[in-house]
């Protein structure tokens, strides 16, 4: 009787490790397949040719930001006029839940240069871009709205523990902007000098990387 028991506790055992590896394999699979078709499903919208990204790089994520352009008011020549000192951005996936964040920051593979950078909100890591090409065309810009822009990395850094989410990254475009132009008063006399003007935004960045397979590109 006792061997009996003991056989069906062992039985009752592997069936309920066998469930559990299975549901652990399929809970994986749903996963996995969640990651691809975020990724399958980044489509950023129409944009000037000039802003197109090559082929060769894909879009892999998109965060949709909300926050300020922030601009201080400097002679310029014999005038003056609203500079852009920094981006105060947060990005946010569909869900709402914040993925990175946005800002002016010293590049340290260019020696310190200010670029534009994004940083991760889990990892830290981080990478800085240039823009090489912008856009203020009409059919795609909204009034009032700042330029559309095409970046390209100039620098990536891991994070303290070696995440790695943004160093993959290779080109970021800013589309559908609404709102953040500088004023278009309060920055005419020396007086003005000094004040800073704080701009609500929002905006699309499309994140892209080299297609596996691919080593090399031209620009």
């Amino acid at each position: 009787m006792k061997n009996d028991k003991a056989s069906q506790r062992h039985g009752l055992r592997a069936i309920l490790l066998t469930a559990s590896i299975v549901a652990v394999g399929i809970a994986a699979t749903f996963a996995g397949a969640r990651v691809q078709a975020a990724h399958d499903d980044v489509t950023p919208p129409p944009m000037p040719a000039k802003l197109e990204v090559s082929p060769l790089f894909k879009a892999v994520s998109v965060g949709h930001a909300i926050g300020t352009q922030d601009y201080i008011c400097l002679r310029s020549g014999s005038s003056f006029a609203w500079t852009l000192f920094t981006p105060q951005a947060t990005l946010f996936n569909e869900r709402e839940r914040q993925l990175i964040t946005h800002y002016f920051s010293p590049n340290p593979d260019e020696n310190g240069t200010i670029r534009a950078a994004w940083q991760d909100s889990r990892d830290a890591s981080t990478v800085w871009a240039q823009a090489v090409e912008t856009s203020t065309d009409a059919p795609f810009v909204a009034p009032g709205a700042i330029p559309w822009v095409k970046l390209e990395v100039t620098g990536a850094q891991e994070g303290p523990r070696g995440g790695d989410n943004l160093t993959a990254t290779k080109f970021i475009q800013r589309l559908s902007t609404a709102g953040g132009a500088a004023p278009t008063t309060g920055c005419a006399v020396a007086t003005d000098i000094g004040k800073k003007a704080f701009m609500p935004y929002t905006a699309d960045y499309f994140f892209y990387e080299l297609i596996k397979g691919h080593h090399g590109y031209d620009n």
